[in-house]
């Protein structure tokens, strides 16, 4: 059985591409990597595939993230990768080209906007609309955000922090960092070879940012065996750091995304200050989840805060569930029409 059309939501991160689809929720998550070979320019794997390739190609192919902090790095990379998973998502069962709504950090130029929605179309859909990634995050995590009344969110993806005060449906502060959980990566690979001497691959420092890092320590030491290439040597080594190191790693990149929260609560107005006092603030996005996140914030700005339920599907779901009630949002101009940026 066919079915005539459905729209689609696509949280179009950095680190991973989400895709939902009305009436089935997510149905896809992979990481947005694209190998192609480099003397014929052919795509050779996306998502999964692609992910299982980077730091061990051959000269010829090469595994890249066709997008950067959140916009579009290569066009044509990125046009391919949307149509390979609009169609791995999708199928053969639509008669008719599906609608999409996709997530968009706050603060992009007009330019990167019309890249996006091009990109979109060219991907196959029949109309394309765009949301800030922080309305996006707010409504996947199930915030009331039609009401006058202050809703902080703070979604951490992989290339861009994204926190904004959202009231009557749109962001009345917001600020977007581009410092995320790739940055955590980058922290942990610099500290490893500062102070190891040794140099660890991406998908290493991402495995101990998984199994040891946290945001704040709080005193149970873990410990981790990391496998690199030692810069003295030149030879295979192994070491064993501790979770009170990861922390001390990700000092600076965690220090830049509290001084963004911190702003934006200074550039809130009172009465919304005084409801995000009351309600906290609430956490998405994967980087999220890096072990107390949520304790460090909170300790910080003196504010309750939450983790949402499923921190890493909530643009996705946002996405979505904004296509459902896409005439209230057009309103509120929380939706960016393609006919308004042209």
């Amino acid at each position: 059985m066919f079915a005539i059309s459905r729209d689609i939501g696509i949280d179009l991160g950095t680190a991973s591409v989400l895709v939902y689809v009305r009436g089935e929720g997510i149905v896809l998550n992979e990481p947005s990597v694209v190998a192609i070979d480099r003397n014929t320019n052919k795509i050779l794997a996306v998502g999964e595939e692609a992910q299982r390739m980077v730091g061990r190609t051959p000269g010829n192919i090469l595994a890249i993230k066709p997008l950067r902090a959140g916009v579009i790095s290569d066009y044509d990379i990125t046009e391919k990768m949307l149509r390979y998973f609009i169609n791995k998502a999708c199928g053969s069962r639509f008669l008719i080209r599906p609608r999409i709504m996709i997530c968009i950090p706050s603060g992009v130029t007009q330019v990167e906007k019309r890249a996006v929605i091009d990109a979109a179309l060219q991907a196959g859909a029949r109309k394309a609309y765009l949301i800030e990634e922080p309305i996006a995050a707010a409504i996947g995590a199930g915030l009331d955000i039609s009401q006058p009344s202050g809703n902080m969110i703070v979604d951490i993806g992989g290339g861009t922090t994204d926190i904004a005060v959202i009231s009557l449906g749109s962001a009345v502060v917001s600020k977007n960092i581009k410092v995320a959980g790739d940055n955590f990566d980058e922290a942990i690979i610099r500290y490893m070879r500062k102070k190891y001497h040794i140099i660890i691959g991406e998908r290493m420092a991402e495995e101990i940012k998984i199994n040891i890092g946290t945001a704040y320590f709080d005193g149970k030491e873990e410990k981790m065996v990391v496998k690199g290439r030692s810069l003295l040597s030149g030879l295979p080594q192994n070491v064993e750091v501790t979770s009170s190191e990861i922390c001390e790693a990700l000092q600076e990149p965690l220090e830049q995304i509290v001084e963004a929260v911190h702003s934006v609560l200074e550039r809130t107005p009172p009465e919304l200050a005084a409801d995000i006092s009351d309600k906290g603030m609430v956490l998405t996005g994967g980087g999220a989840l890096l072990k107390g996140m949520d304790r460090l914030l909170r300790e910080r700005m003196q504010i309750p805060v939450y983790l949402a339920n499923d921190p890493i599907s909530c643009v996705a779901l946002g996405a979505g569930k904004a296509l459902e009630s896409l005439e209230l949002l057009e309103k509120s101009e929380t939706v960016i029409d393609i006919h308004k940026i042209r």
